[in-house]
């Protein structure tokens, strides 16, 4: 299922005033089955673009477009049974079970006042162990660990069954080890299950390791995408972030490798 931006121009209501765009026109083409990353500093739309991706936000110009079929014109519903959501942090106001987070997913799928039923718990085991958390289905969510806690987000998010998910920021504040361990989840997701993917990183080796193709964002515009190997480059680097990088290929690593050396002068 493609998900397409199309002259995307999109800026808060804060900053109408000053006419200052969050984003502007931004085209972007997520294939199907594809891992996309979304790079750039602070403050240059990442967050922005995922939300208008999962129609959370409407842009001002342009349109987001599911399998050429506007954002716009799908109920909120029906889009949630086809697009997921993986948040940089989650805080649930109960103190609920991995099991009831990860139904959570679920709720798309379900009339009013309905409560899940013997279908919709099978899909949340089977998502708890693609995720690797099945053993914790009955432990409290806040008392895992922050890696733990990510990938129960994450089985919430499969438990909708969802052709497309975004994840803002999904290794943010995880120690290496976890780091590794949820890289190596999505990866698994998207190869064996197809999933569509688009994440929005700081970090450059994960893009690298991780996505087939990479959009560059700087101050709410495009700045390069395509393939991985032609996008991330030092040069491109320099111009996204003012950071003079070694970018080379890594035999044991199998794949570019950005190493940080200085700020641009």
């Amino acid at each position: 299922m493609s998900l397409t931006v199309e002259h995307v121009s999109f800026k808060y209501d804060a900053h109408h005033a000053a006419g200052a765009f969050a984003l502007h026109d931004v085209s972007v083409a997520v294939q199907r089955g594809s891992l996309t990353g979304l790079l750039g500093p602070n403050g240059c739309g990442k967050t922005t673009l995922l939300r208008l991706m999962a129609g959370v936000l409407q842009p001002d110009q342009g349109e987001v477009a599911l399998n050429g079929r506007s954002l716009r014109g799908i109920p909120r519903r029906e889009l949630a049974r086809q697009v997921a959501v993986v948040p940089q942090e989650t805080h649930p106001a109960f103190d609920y079970s991995v099991l009831e987070m990860t139904l959570m997913g679920r709720h798309p799928h379900l009339g009013v006042f309905e409560l899940e039923g013997p279908d919709d718990i099978a899909i949340a085991q089977d998502s708890l162990a693609a995720t690797g958390t099945a053993h914790l289905a009955s432990r409290p969510y806040a008392t895992l660990s922050g890696g733990e806690k990510q990938r129960v987000v994450i089985a919430s998010a499969l438990a909708q069954s969802p052709d497309v998910l975004l994840l803002d920021e999904p290794t943010a504040s995880l120690d290496l080890a976890y780091q590794l361990e949820v890289a190596a989840l999505m990866a698994r997701l998207n190869r064996d299950r197809g999933v569509t993917m688009v994440l929005a990183t700081h970090d450059l080796n994960l893009a690298a390791s991780l996505c087939d193709s990479l959009v560059l964002l700087r101050a709410g515009r495009v700045l390069a995408q395509g393939p991985t190997r032609g996008v991330l480059t030092g040069a491109l680097v320099q111009q996204l972030y003012n950071v003079e990088a070694d970018v080379r290929f890594h035999e044991a690593a199998g794949h570019l490798t950005v190493v940080p050396i200085r700020r641009s002068p």
